[in-house]
């Protein structure tokens, strides 16, 4: 009899009474402390004594962290299918990827049709039930461009949008039994979930039979079948083991609303039946299978990657271009793309063997992704693999009174300044809350507070690294301090950065401007600014935006400045001079907290980049007349639609050029510029090259990188010293490679 080699799993079955209303929650919570994987309830909402069991699904999801949830099953006459689709994809997200779809076609027909649902016989059941798992897989599905066309006679979709995507790949178990519904399973579904008082003798192995066939009629492994089992919970640990042996059930879930049993179950029947399988597993050579992938999902493969020699550690955090997840990682902010592999570890020991696979695969490119908002789009790739740390997103306040924080690479700034502000605090972070941490704070970070409190990485006081090797150091002024040093500007050619400590500032209120001028002469406009920028307070930071203008001629430029400080006439003080230069057209200041500013901007939806990003980054001393008539000409010939100059300056230039791998601190401006080679961008660019004394490299995507231009040429020579040292093999070397190979002189 078959063994499937799926990993043991156990589950709780509890009624959905709503006497008292919170009882089936608290059950579900017991189930999760106990150590099951999975709690399920049935869908009777029509029954006078029972919850509606979507709602109570939501609810425990709220109220638990780990446990799977699911419906055992979901009557389908009461549940239209690409309404269920969406809400199930939208109760994984909210839960972290920890819904589970049971479906049935339907029972109890008078009480379905009492409440509006559809009846049913045998034959139409299973044909609406096809359809339904078409359209729902439909709807899930992150590879399909357009809209969805999908069903036939009981259910049907005609031109519906698609997505949300889980957050995982959702499985869809079928409670089955006769041969239609058997086969149905063994074509289209993941799972088969009956109950054992229900099957006669034999029935598990003649079931099993007829879904293998039909799987494997239909082109599938039938090891893609997850076997579960509802029980009683007198059921001897023998029987089950036997039952997992012979017959492959490998996820069984018992049936009992009452603590005692649950608690007995757990803590004796539960762990001897998983000693007995894994016994004989091993007597018989039977490994334990990671998540076995259809053939369509195979078919999506790229060449040149081992993917069934991952670890196992990794079976559960690898993302392929076939999986519902994978559609994260087809855009970035700007770029589109489309990587081989991408593996997503959630600990330390996964994130180790996922730098072993990299190693493995020099041949490939190599991306680390923290949140997918850089602009260079380097953090994704196409046919590569990408390191995914978003699990590593970690926002803890250690000492308020100090300021001291830790933070995770996958934090995004606009969570960090939610998170400090109660405690009156802030870090100076870019200026965009969708921002993952480890990018910025590997990078440098030009940000809101530039001019008042200096670059993120000046407020840094340590940082941990997984290195090329995969081992994991700690980095600071104390503790491998040539590694800290590299890492605040040029971090990305070291390691991967896993957690943060930053001394954060204390910030109250600040003024926030949005102004809108008339910038028709860009040339008169820009020298404007700089003037105002070198003159004003360091409490004053910001950018502005400048466009290639419009079909009459016109201009307009969009500034946004932040001014550390509280006070509503010292705040008019400090940006009274802008209104010199130049006419404004519009107008707002407002007295906000830092994280309002964070989140202004929306930053938490799916990145929509396509193609290939083209932008250029340019470190300027001053803004001069001829820079800014050079830059006039670039905007007016249409070269670029996004022309930013932020400010850099006051305490950035406090900070000793040598102190960090970051080095142009004697720049006063940052100046950034989006464009195609269709408008001409890189032409006029190189006219700018020589006002420039360097980069930040963040806002570059020429390939291949300048890297003699994203760093003073004494910091160059250093890098490429502790390159040898701490990456000798140059694993890390897609953004922005610092060669250590290269001569001494170079």
């Amino acid at each position: 009899m078959p063994d499937y080699g799926h990993p043991l799993r156990f589950g709780t079955f509890v009624t959905p009474r709503n006497a008292p209303p919170a009882r089936p929650v608290e059950l579900a919570v017991l189930s999760e402390r106990l150590g099951f994987d999975l709690v399920t309830f049935q869908d009777h909402p029509y029954q006078p004594g029972f919850h509606d069991t979507w709602t109570l699904l939501s609810w425990v999801a709220a109220r638990t962290s780990r446990i799977h949830v699911s419906g055992n099953v979901l009557n389908l006459p009461l549940r239209q299918p690409a309404v269920l689709a969406r809400a199930s994809a939208s109760l994984d997200l909210l839960s972290g990827g920890r819904f589970d779809l049971g479906l049935g076609a339907g029972g109890f027909w008078d009480a379905i049709e009492a409440m509006g649902g559809r009846r049913l016989t045998p034959g139409q059941g299973v044909d609406a039930l096809s359809e339904a798992i078409d359209i729902i897989r439909g709807i899930w599905d992150p590879h399909r461009r357009g809209p969805l066309r999908a069903g036939g006679r009981w259910h049907r979709v005609d031109g519906a949008k698609t997505g949300p995507a889980p957050a995982h790949e959702i499985p869809i178990w079928l409670g089955a039994y006769k041969p239609r519904m058997l086969r149905l399973t063994g074509r289209k579904a993941d799972g088969w979930l009956p109950s054992l008082g229900y099957l006669e003798p034999g029935a598990l192995a003649a079931g099993n039979r007829a879904i293998d066939d039909a799987a494997t009629e239909a082109g599938r492994d039938p090891r893609e079948i997850t076997r579960l089992l509802n029980i009683p919970p007198q059921t001897p640990a023998a029987e089950l083991a036997r039952l997992a042996l012979e017959d492959g059930i490998s996820v069984f879930i018992v049936a009992s609303d009452d603590e005692r049993t649950l608690e007995a179950f757990a803590g004796e029947i539960l762990p001897t039946v998983r000693e007995e399988v894994d016994r004989e597993r091993a007597g018989r050579g039977v490994s334990v299978a990671g998540r076995v992938r259809g053939t369509a999902a195979l078919a999506r493969r790229s060449p040149g990657i081992a993917y069934d020699e991952l670890p196992s550690s990794l079976a559960d955090v690898a993302i392929e271009p076939g999986d519902v997840a994978y559609g994260r990682y087809r855009s970035t902010y700007l770029r589109g793309a489309a990587p081989g592999l991408v593996l997503a570890p959630r600990t330390l020991d996964q994130l180790h063997d996922a730098v072993a696979v990299a190693r493995a695969h020099r041949h490939l490119p190599l991306g680390v992704l923290s949140a997918g908002h850089g602009i260079s789009g380097r953090s994704i790739n196409d046919g590569g693999l990408v390191l995914d740390v978003g699990a590593f997103d970690e926002i803890t306040v250690l000492d308020p009174a100090s300021g001291r924080v830790r933070l995770g690479p996958g934090a995004r700034w606009a969570d960090v300044a939610r998170a400090l502000a109660p405690h009156g605090l802030a870090i100076s972070s870019g200026d965009y809350g969708g921002v993952g941490v480890g990018g910025l704070a590997t990078a440098g970070g030009i940000g809101w507070f530039a001019r008042a409190h200096g670059l993120t990485i000046d407020r840094m006081r340590a940082v941990d690294v997984v290195l090329a090797d995969g081992s994991l150091v700690r980095a600071s002024e104390a503790e491998e301090p040539d590694l800290f040093w590299a890492m605040r500007g040029a971090g990305a050619n070291f390691g991967i950065a896993v957690s943060f400590e930053f001394d954060a500032v204390p910030v109250g209120r600040v003024g926030f401007a949005q102004l809108v001028f008339d910038a028709t002469d860009a040339a008169e406009f820009l020298e404007g600014w700089g003037a105002f920028i070198e003159r004003a307070d360091r409490a004053v930071s910001g950018e502005v935006i400048l466009s290639s203008g419009s079909g009459d001629g016109r201009r307009s430029a969009q500034a946004l400045l932040v001014v550390d400080d509280d006070d509503p006439e010292r705040i008019i003080a400090h940006l009274q001079p802008i209104a010199q230069v130049a006419p404004l057209i519009d107008q707002s200041v407002a007295l906000v907290t830092y994280d309002q500013i964070m989140g202004a901007f929306p930053s938490d939806g799916p990145q929509q980049g396509r193609g290939e990003p083209m932008s250029r980054s340019g470190l300027l001393r001053r803004i001069t007349p001829e820079f800014a008539r050079e830059s006039h000409a670039l905007l007016d010939a249409g070269a670029s639609h996004f022309f930013a100059v932020r400010a850099v300056g006051g305490a950035v230039a406090d900070v000793p050029a040598d102190a960090t791998a970051y080095g142009w601190r004697d720049a006063g401006f940052s100046v950034a510029a989006f464009g195609s080679p269709r408008s001409g961008l890189d032409a006029h660019w190189s006219r700018l090259l020589p006002f420039f004394e360097g980069m930040y490299l963040s806002f570059d995507s020429t390939t291949p990188p300048p890297v003699e231009r994203a760093f003073p040429p004494a910091h160059l020579r250093r890098l490429r010293e502790l390159k040898r040292r701490y990456d000798p093999t140059g694993l890390f070397r897609d953004n922005f490679f610092i060669d250590p190979d290269a001569p001494a002189g170079a």
